[in-house]
């Protein structure tokens, strides 16, 4: 049983039980900045999906308004007349075939890993290694691309990558507790607007059927959809 100390309790006798709108959801967030760092807000989505169908699956990749508060390390497979391109945009690293055999080496000292369409087929059977690490390059979320450059722009700025769990829910981060609270409002306005654009076809009722938004430390608040 989780015990929990007594500055989470007290901010969690202020939730309450009623749904709040976002603005008032972000400012309610912002008044838990009690610890010592800089908090990560996520926002929560529970989604009326089945997660055992595949046509009712719910995966992407967004770029935030204000981004994430976060620069992300990645890697570029791509061709050689690509490397000093990606890297000039960002690129931890970059290549094909010594990448591909410094990753069977063991590092993995990158968050993002975006591939050209290009070089796939050599890339590809590092699945085994980047697939439980969630690295792998991936058309579903935009790290598998033509244009490698950009996709290094975006994701080192802090794009950021999503997918339902088992349970048909979405953790998604928006920013941090320091966030102007406009700057959080509309990175949340945003990123339930593309959870709304891609609703499967497949999903049958209520999409989203709650919303919350909670920060590393803090209790999570309800926001009214």
């Amino acid at each position: 049983m989780t015990v929990r100390g007594k500055r989470y309790r007290k901010e969690l006798e202020q939730v309450g039980k009623e749904a709040m709108s976002v603005a008032d959801a972000v400012a309610k967030i912002k008044s838990f900045n009690s610890t010592k760092f800089d908090q990560t807000v996520e926002c929560v989505f529970w989604l009326g999906i089945d997660p055992k169908q595949s046509d009712q699956l719910v995966r992407g990749a967004i770029s935030l308004p204000h981004g994430i508060g976060k620069r992300r390390k990645v890697i570029a497979f791509c061709e050689e007349t690509d490397v000093a391109s990606a890297k000039e945009a960002g690129a931890v690293e970059a290549g094909c075939e010594e990448l591909v055999k410094k990753i069977e080496g063991g590092w993995s000292d990158f968050d993002v890993a975006v591939a050209s369409q290009k070089v796939m087929g050599k890339v590809g059977k590092l699945g085994r290694i980047l697939g439980p690490q969630g690295k792998m390059p991936s058309p579903k979320n935009g790290t598998v691309t033509s244009d490698v450059v950009t996709a290094v722009k975006e994701f080192s700025a802090g794009k950021v990558e999503f997918k339902n769990d088992t349970g048909g829910n979405v953790h998604v981060v928006v920013g941090k507790v320091s966030f102007d609270e406009k700057k959080l409002i509309e990175n949340i306005d945003a990123m339930v607007a593309h959870i709304n654009r891609i609703k499967p076809s497949g999903a049958k009722g209520t999409y989203i059927k709650k919303i919350c938004l909670i920060a590393t430390m803090s209790p999570s608040v309800t926001v009214a959809i």
